[in-house]
């Protein structure tokens, strides 16, 4: 298994961090989580393909996380470009339909797949949901930012991997994330934000679930103005890692 992040930042532009998006290979499979506006093109850099996608899961509709919904869905009605064939799924919680609905209403055809083409998966967004796609098991659990915000386990031939999307502290993410191989939490800044985690936040809850490994990412501009890996340290005894854009992680190796 193998983690790609392509999007390290937030809505916030930026000539070095891109809005999130982190692709996550593994069984052969490329499973997407979150659609940050830049995020398509990005793939291109960093040696991924969009018509790849065999699951695309939601963390939750803010506009740093989905702005390239539409393009993605807009792009699947071209073969000259959209070369995939099978079903790819998209997964998000519970009230995504209706959020869909309106995108509808907005751009009409021009955000609906081809036929068959889109697998659509509404998931509880008050309890934990599981997925399994072949050699492939994705969890879901609530956490604290919006009424309809979900964190994604990832597991794969004795592997695992947790995506907090945005969250404060959330005994439902600490009990996603136990066992896992690796952790990938937002840390959003280096002063508390309701609805986000600073790094001895996303420290201690690291911490809490016992993972050997954290990764922090969704970095506002002031995050890159202190060591937040420091930070984090004094609450987490494991390896922490700063996500940069274009930064590859094996769970079995160290980033590349």
């Amino acid at each position: 298994m193998e983690l790609i992040v392509v999007g390290s930042g937030t809505g916030v532009p930026s000539l070095t961090r891109g809005s999130p998006g982190y692709g996550v290979r593994a069984a052969g499979r490329l499973v997407f989580l979150d659609l940050g506006p830049g995020v398509l093109r990005a793939m291109g850099r960093y040696g991924l393909d969009f018509s790849e996608i065999d699951v695309l899961a939601l963390s939750h509709f803010h506009p740093d996380h989905v702005g390239d919904l539409v393009p993605f869905l807009f792009a699947t009605r071209y073969a000259l470009g959209y070369t995939r064939q099978e079903p790819f799924h998209l997964l998000a919680a519970r009230g995504f339909r209706q959020f869909y609905g309106h995108l509808q209403k907005a751009f009409g055809e021009w955000v609906e797949p081809p036929p068959g083409l889109m697998q659509l998966q509404e998931l509880d967004p008050a309890g934990t949901t599981e997925v399994v796609l072949g050699e492939i098991v994705i969890k879901s659990a609530p956490t604290n930012h919006t009424e309809h915000s979900l964190a994604y386990r990832v597991e794969s031939k004795g592997r695992a991997l947790v995506y907090s999307g945005d969250t404060d502290a959330s005994d439902s993410l600490v009990e996603l994330a136990k066992g896992a191989d690796l952790l990938v939490l937002e840390c959003a800044n280096p002063f508390k934000v309701p609805g986000h985690l600073t790094p001895p936040e996303a420290g201690r809850l690291a911490a809490q679930a016992g993972v050997p490994r954290l990764v922090l990412s969704h970095f506002y501009p002031p995050c890159d103005e202190v060591d937040i890996v420091a930070q984090a340290a004094a609450e987490f005894p494991g390896e922490i890692i700063k996500a940069e854009d274009g930064m590859r992680i094996s769970l079995s190796a160290g980033a590349t």
